[in-house]
């Protein structure tokens, strides 16, 4: 480490009696929309939102079964710190391997994620031999909380975007001591993992990514005799026809509904809920694809550190330029395309603007691909890597 170490604070996750009681007694009070009957097939289920009846089973859950304080625990079992970089609190996962060929991997999440999506990974990741693969795949894992998600807090100005990340992530890696690196991220975390690799080009050896959102097709750019191009129009079209809501709302305002999801936790519940079913290779509820606790952990990391609103403003900062590839990306990329997320790149389109070393697409799994299939996702981390450990 650098002598910056100095600027890294020990942090342990101790959730106050208080806030607990608190999250309880609003669940316990909840006051309930009505759920209409479906005039049409076509309004059932989901199709309107979180059901009611789904709702309230889960909220009483949360209330009398989850156990906060195990999942408390577990985060706690890892190495923490606080840093603040650019005006901002950054907290962070630092796991060490004791392997002395382990390189160091920073991983990234996504809105509406957290660090709980990678936390299966880390043993894997940082001592492969005690999971059954080869020690020569051995890293040393950072994993941070962006700026104004769950235990980095809320950022106090706007102007919070990926780039911006990027910047933060490149200072944190020298603040820790390394001068190679390697990256991977989802949602959120791919456009900040992209743009890490533009602004630390030198440092980065190799980046992997979920998704690569200017990587889509439209009916008027897409090969239709292709099936992967068809699945990428027919992603598009769900998406702006049904999903995308939440983000017209936080990308135009997010002050806005940010008082429902920090005053409400089935508000937040349901919010989070909701991207769980539709944006993974779920069936009738988010729990066919993904852990119940997992999400419950996931959401409490919004709710207990009150960063519903500065998380959504990153739609308002940085969603102008999601989708513009801008400058062109040198670092070896590797993507991941999982067939039930809500975006569906196409490797033509992605060479345009990135420089595609590997291209994997999965018969299964979503958006949330580390909660939802952790293995494939840690087997195609390692066979990525190989090459520029």
């Amino acid at each position: 480490m650098t002598d910056s170490a100095a600027e890294l604070t020990p942090f342990r996750l101790d959730i106050p009696q208080s806030a607990l009681d608190d999250l309880h007694r609003r669940l316990a009070d909840t006051r309930w929309p009505d759920q209409p009957a479906p005039a049409t097939p076509a309004d059932g289920g989901w199709a309107l939102g979180p059901p009611v009846d789904y709702l309230r089973e889960l909220a009483e859950y949360w209330r009398t079964e989850y156990d906060w304080r195990a999942a408390e625990r577990r985060i706690n079992e890892y190495p923490q710190f606080t840093t603040e970089i650019d005006g901002a609190r950054v907290h962070f996962l630092h796991v060490r391997s004791a392997e002395p060929t382990a390189v160091p991997l920073i991983l990234t999440h996504g809105w509406p994620g957290s660090i709980v999506e990678y936390l299966d990974l880390i043993g894997p990741l940082t001592d492969p031999a005690a999971h059954g693969g080869d020690p020569a795949d051995a890293f040393h894992v950072v994993l941070p909380s962006i700026p104004g998600y769950g235990l980095s807090g809320v950022t106090s100005e706007t102007g919070w975007q990926a780039a911006r990340v990027a910047k933060a992530w490149a200072e944190l890696m020298r603040r820790l001591g390394y001068s190679r690196y390697l990256a991977h991220g989802g949602d959120w975390g791919s456009a900040i993992t992209r743009e890490l690799g533009l602004a630390d080009a030198e440092q980065v050896a190799a980046l992997h990514v979920l998704q690569i959102f200017t990587a889509a097709v439209t009916p008027e750019t897409a090969n239709l005799d292709d099936p992967e191009e068809r699945r990428s129009v027919e992603a598009g079209k769900r998406y702006r026809g049904e999903l995308s809501g939440y983000s017209t709302l936080q990308m135009t305002r997010p002050q806005l509904i940010s008082y429902a999801l920090t005053d409400s936790p089935v508000g937040q519940l349901a919010w989070i809920a909701d991207a769980f079913l539709h944006w993974t290779d779920s069936t009738d509820t988010p729990e066919s694809a993904v852990d119940r606790d997992a999400m419950l952990t996931n959401v409490m990391l919004y709710w207990l550190t009150g960063t519903a609103g500065s998380s959504a403003r990153y739609y308002y900062d940085g969603f102008r330029n999601f989708r513009q590839a801008g400058p062109v990306g040198t670092v070896p990329t590797a993507v991941a395309v999982f067939p039930r997320d809500i975006s569906v790149p196409i490797r033509r389109i992605a060479e345009r603007s990135d420089n595609i070393v590997r291209w994997t697409t999965f018969d299964r799994g979503g958006h949330f691909a580390s909660l939802e299939e952790p293995d494939l996702v840690l087997a195609d981390l390692r066979e990525t890597f190989r090459p520029y450990r």
